[in-house]
């Protein structure tokens, strides 16, 4: 029983990777209605920080390089929830009740970071400072005058295209420069390595085998978001007014509850958390511009499982999943059950999916027929939140 017991642990250490990751998915998916699939970059965004905290610290030593994960965490949350402001600023609020349109946006815009990734030097951020300086700095200003609504679309029609134009000179001019240290891409498409703390590089003694501390701090972190999440949205002020936009966008807005900020602060703590999973993901293996795109599927089945915008099914879904996968994709089920001769026919199918990709194909199979029986997943939302 001693593999069952490793790959059961191993599998909640997965689930609990893929339950950070669904938590900011439920909130954004379950709550607001948006599929977003540009979700998985901001995981990546949230691993990327990880690892750029990380070099700011090794040049400090021992000890401090030890507490360098105390300070990308929150860096993590931060940079995502920017990102995920900005996506929903821009993007996001034209497309509310249209969740088609916001499934090809949101690709979109994850195409978008992964390349940004891929390209981003200093050129690229001196030209995209130069525009945001000139375009927001003119907007900002202007729009305290009193006649903002009728200059509006004239303001629109020329400053864009010229701070566009002055933008992509300057970044051109940068780039014909010659200087290596402005051009050459900060990450481009390699994979990178983020170096745990000393303290997270030992395991825990079970038995005959150590259990990895970075799969504990993985547990512990998740289960910290979690409570964090369910006290925010059920004891804080701007938790109660989210859970109220989103049973009733129009009587919220009648109580004078601002949905505009509800729904960008909503966004950007979805947003956080997957930047925190991003921090998880980062210490249990490389992080390239495709780091994403690894878990989206699983986090998005997750929610489905779980229920759509229901905390306790995400939990169940999450570790559900992450164990079996685990489980059956390790072959450490076919060696539990090899000693039974009786069992044979159904070892050598287990034995089949004794892979990493084909135990997700198996998973897919048991949530595909887990959905004909309940396909509102395993708590499905009731009164007017279901209606809608």
């Amino acid at each position: 029983m001693l593999p069952l017991i490793e790959a059961f642990l191993n599998g909640i250490s997965i689930g609990s990777v893929l339950l950070i990751a669904a938590l900011g998915l439920a909130i954004v998916f379950g709550l607001m209605g948006v599929i977003n699939l540009a979700h998985g970059e901001l995981m990546m965004l949230g691993a990327y920080t990880t690892f750029v905290v990380q070099n700011l610290f090794k040049p400090l030593g021992e000890p401090w390089f030890n507490f360098y994960i105390f300070v990308a965490i929150p860096a993590a949350f931060i940079v995502a929830a920017i990102a995920g402001i900005i996506l929903e600023r821009g993007v996001i609020r034209f497309l509310y009740g249209r969740p088609l349109e916001t499934l090809l946006a949101t690709w979109g815009v994850s195409l978008i970071l992964r390349q940004l990734v891929r390209s981003v030097n200093w050129s690229m951020t001196i030209g995209l400072i130069i525009f945001s300086v000139m375009f927001f700095g003119a907007m900002w200003f202007l729009s305290r005058q009193q006649n903002w609504q009728q200059i509006r679309t004239k303001f629109l029609s020329i400053t864009l295209p010229l701070s566009s134009a002055i933008a992509i000179i300057a970044g051109i001019l940068i780039n014909n420069s010659g200087n290596q240290a402005l051009t050459k891409p900060w990450f481009s498409a390699r994979s990178v390595d983020v170096t745990a703390p000393s303290w997270l590089r030992g395991g825990i003694p079970l038995g005959g085998f150590q259990f990895p501390m970075t799969r504990v701090f993985i547990i512990v972190l998740t289960i910290l978001c979690i409570l964090a999440v369910y006290w925010f949205l059920n004891a804080s002020d701007w938790g109660l007014k989210i859970r109220a936009v989103t049973q009733n966008r129009t009587m919220s807005s009648c109580l004078g509850i601002p949905t505009a900020t509800v729904d960008a602060l909503t966004f950007a703590l979805g947003s956080g958390l997957a930047g925190i999973a991003g921090v998880a993901i980062s210490l249990i293996g490389s992080v390239s511009p495709n780091t994403g795109q690894n878990y989206i599927v699983d986090t998005f089945m997750v929610v489905v499982v779980g229920g759509v915008g229901n905390l306790l099914g995400s939990i169940i879904a999450a570790l559900a999943i992450g164990i079996v996968t685990y489980i059956v994709g390790s072959g450490s089920l076919s060696l539990v059950l090899m000693s039974q001769d009786s069992l044979t026919p159904i070892i050598e199918i287990i034995n089949f999916f004794a892979t990493t990709s084909m135990a997700k194909v198996l998973v897919f199979v048991i949530i595909i027929a887990f959905l004909q029986i309940k396909p509102s997943g395993i708590f499905p939302q009731k009164g007017r939140t279901a209606e809608l």
